[in-house]
């Protein structure tokens, strides 16, 4: 249990020195074992480092790595009326979430968090062995500043232990003031929740509202468009669960909130069935943000995989989906959710972060989700065989091309390194990094030479 920066210089040493195996903590959840990994003899638990604040050496807002985004949100928004568009989930972890390149409900309207990276704390060890802090930066004449680069979208875990984030915008100099550094969200947030009844949706009405969704998508997913304002999730569940909705947040003016959920609701159901309910709540933005998605937190088994998406699902993707979800012959209990996606975050070159995916309109989201350890058999065969599926044209896994655009490295996925679940001939690297891989694996070989920061995802040298 750190406390500084120097403490975790101390413990990566001490770990070093006695070939420990090492994996760092920030609070919050993690879908593959990572940090529980049975190898594991050093685990650097960051949650007594959490503290956020204006730092005026270098005009930014600090953020240490065991801060939730829960925190986050708070105290830049209390202190300055600002806000990093973060995840959706206010318990997860800084940590980890910000070098994936997390999103949330604001990232259509602002970008990824990593967007507003301006540097990065981190514990490193040289080839010698010799630990030490360094911090890099986005400025182009900082030697570090590939490090920096590594942590917008490169995944946690791989080249060192992050212990403070400092975050202002792109744009911004040292002559902006504080409360205009990051981006400031509307004074309230529309929240809301559409539910259909699996009793009244047929193959065909689900395939049109998966449809619709799609093309809503693909039509306002252009940066600065007004409907960059609504996120949402339509999760795909099933029948027997009776799980049909689309949930999510509105960050613009309550007027203009309502207008814009009465024309996308009536866009998702043009031509089929209408939501059986609606619910909707205007809430203080920040008041929105700390509920988030309403997740809680309880002792579950969960697997996820992920995709981003150029354009809506295929027809055949569609019945696909439709036909694992209304399955009677197995108790699993999973789903599909579609995250809206795209606007500003398609603002940003593939290459100006390691976050590569930078044109997209949606994020796929496959989940199964159990109690027991006897059912671990039946729920990963059922996930793995259903995104196999999915991506039955390209080897089972979404290759970037003209409707798939790989995976995202914050839902890790160890299946997409495994060859007998990947047999698209595309390495796990390029699904998740594309063109930015061979770049990371050079920052790897630089900062991480001996491979101390390391899981079955990381970056490797080379």
């Amino acid at each position: 249990l750190v406390e500084s920066t120097a403490q975790t210089v101390d413990a990566v040493r001490d770990a070093v020195r006695a070939g420990r195996r090492i994996a760092v903590r920030s609070g919050g959840h993690c879908f593959e074992d990572f940090v529980d990994h049975p190898g594991v003899r050093t685990l650097i638990d960051m949650s007594r480092m959490r503290a956020v604040f204006y730092d005026p050496v270098r005009h930014a807002f600090a953020v240490e790595a065991g801060a939730t985004l829960g925190e986050v949100y708070r105290a830049l928004y209390l202190g300055w009326g600002v806000t990093v568009p973060g995840g959706y989930c206010p318990g997860v972890g800084a940590g980890g979430h910000v070098p994936g390149g997390g999103y949330g409900p604001l990232c259509r309207l602002f970008g990824l968090v990593s967007d507003h990276l301006y540097a990065v704390e981190t514990v490193v060890v040289d080839r010698s062995g010799r630990t030490r802090s360094v911090i890099a930066t986005r400025e182009r004449t900082d030697p570090n500043r590939e490090l920096w680069w590594a942590h917008t979208g490169g995944g946690g875990g791989s080249f060192g232990a992050v212990t403070r984030y400092w975050f202002r915008s792109p744009g911004t100099t040292r002559a902006t003031p504080p409360e205009k550094l990051l981006p400031a969200p509307s004074a309230t947030a529309l929240t809301f929740t559409a539910r259909w009844d699996w009793k009244s949706v047929d193959r065909a009405a689900f395939t049109r509202l998966v449809d619709n969704f799609g093309r809503w998508a693909e039509r306002h997913s252009s940066p600065g468009a007004e409907e960059c304002a609504i996120y949402d999730e339509f999760i795909l569940g099933q029948p027997a669960a009776d799980n049909l909705q689309l949930f999510g947040q509105i960050t613009a003016a309550p007027a203009a909130a309502e207008r814009l959920l009465r024309e996308h609701i009536g866009a998702v159901s043009e031509g089929t069935v209408r939501p059986a309910s609606l619910s909707s709540r205007t809430l203080p933005w920040l008041t929105a943000a700390l509920r988030g998605s309403g997740e809680g937190v309880g002792d579950w088994r969960v697997k996820i995989k992920s995709s981003y998406a150029r354009r809506r699902l295929t027809e055949r993707q569609t019945a696909t989906v439709h036909r694992w979800l209304t399955r009677t012959d197995t108790d699993v209990f999973g789903s599909l959710s579609l995250n809206t996606y795209g606007g500003q975050v398609n603002a940003v070159a593939s290459g100006a972060t390691a976050a590569a995916q930078r044109d997209s309109v949606l994020k796929l989201s496959y989940l199964a989700i159990w109690k027991e350890a006897a059912q671990d058999a039946a729920h990963l065969a059922w996930l793995r065989e259903f995104y196999r599926e999915m991506y039955a044209e390209t080897g089972g896994v979404p290759v970037p091309g003209e409707v798939d655009d790989g995976a995202f490295i914050n839902y890790p996925d160890v299946d997409l390194a495994d060859p007998r679940w990947n047999t698209s001939g595309t390495d796990w690297q390029t699904l998740y990094f594309k063109g930015n891989a061979a770049r990371l694996r050079a920052v790897k070989a630089r900062w991480d030479p001996r491979g101390i920061f390391r899981h079955a995802l990381a970056v490797p040298a080379g």
